[in-house]
């Protein structure tokens, strides 16, 4: 495999494709359309959040690192990102927190003079039994997942109104990108709560679309599905697991948060200018196959 595409004569079947330990995505290259476009990513200190950092970063962004717990982490992603001759501040906020987010947004807007580019990652489990499910579990799952979504768009786009259209930069006045998933459109037995979040960012995310879209304001989704990530280690880090894992995944890998940060610089780059109240499946095909009837 090469590094920007894969093999022509590579067998998708063979066993090593099918490895839980290999990485086997394509190193797409990043190129520097997002130069001059300050960013602000939620939950960007491991995971998904991080790799979409990065990917920013490498894509010409300086980047607000966001978390909640964890600062060694946070710092380190910052690191990463001053190392390829970004900036990166770290800032501390609980997305489900109203006073926390505005802080966070003043914060970056004083560290970087202005945010083009908001990714609102951010997001948790609490799952249970429907019949079990405590309101604190539910509260907590759409606070974070949902709540949070809304705080971080609103802050956003009162930035971006502030400072207007600037075609020198972006043919956008700004852009929202909100983390969904899969289970926005597949239904998740014993996870009710979260299913009812990411549904609830879709429709959040449509509605904000239309109504910012004569100001020049793009908001779209990203619907990740299976991806290798440290907090689903259980899903694909055995043979077993990672087969059981590809009965629901047509395109038979696993996704690399790589996968979701490629999809959502594409977002935010004018090459999506014409894109505006999507939702982009990163999934290998996992909505084509609804197999969730049992609870994941």
């Amino acid at each position: 495999m090469s590094d920007t595409q894969p093999s022509s004569t590579s067998n998708m079947d063979s066993p090593e494709l099918r490895t839980p330990a290999a990485e086997v995505a394509p190193r797409h290259p990043y190129f520097p359309y997002l130069t001059g476009q300050p960013a602000l990513v939620t939950g960007a200190n491991s995971g998904i959040g991080k790799a979409v950092a990065l990917g920013l970063a490498k894509a010409g962004a300086d980047v607000i690192v966001n978390y909640v717990t964890d600062p060694a982490s946070a710092d380190a992603v910052c690191q990463e990102i001053v190392a390829m001759g970004r900036r990166a501040v770290a800032i501390q906020a609980d997305v489900s927190v109203e006073a926390e987010v505005v802080a966070m947004f003043a914060k970056a807007v004083e560290a970087f003079g202005t945010l083009h580019i908001v990714v609102s990652n951010a997001g948790l489990q609490r799952d249970s039994a429907f019949d079990q499910m405590t309101l604190d579990q539910w509260n907590k799952v759409i606070s974070v997942n949902l709540t949070g979504q809304f705080l971080c768009a609103r802050e956003a786009v009162r930035e971006f109104k502030r400072r207007g259209l600037d075609l020198k930069v972006s043919m956008a006045a700004g852009k929202i990108v909100c983390m969904s998933s899969v289970h926005q459109q597949i239904p998740w037995g014993g996870h009710v709560n979260y299913a009812a979040s990411k549904g609830g960012v879709m429709l959040m995310m449509k509605s904000i679309a239309q109504e910012m879209a004569p100001q020049r304001i793009r908001v779209n989704a990203v619907a990740p599905g299976a991806i290798r990530t440290p907090i689903n280690t259980a899903a694909w880090s055995t043979p077993e697991a990672y087969e059981s894992l590809m009965t629901l995944v047509p395109y038979n890998r696993i996704g690399e948060p790589d996968d979701i940060a490629q999809a959502v610089v594409w977002l935010a780059s004018d090459a999506a200018d014409y894109v505006t109240g999507a939702t982009l499946f990163v999934d290998g095909g996992m909505t084509l196959y609804p197999g969730f009837s049992t609870g994941g």
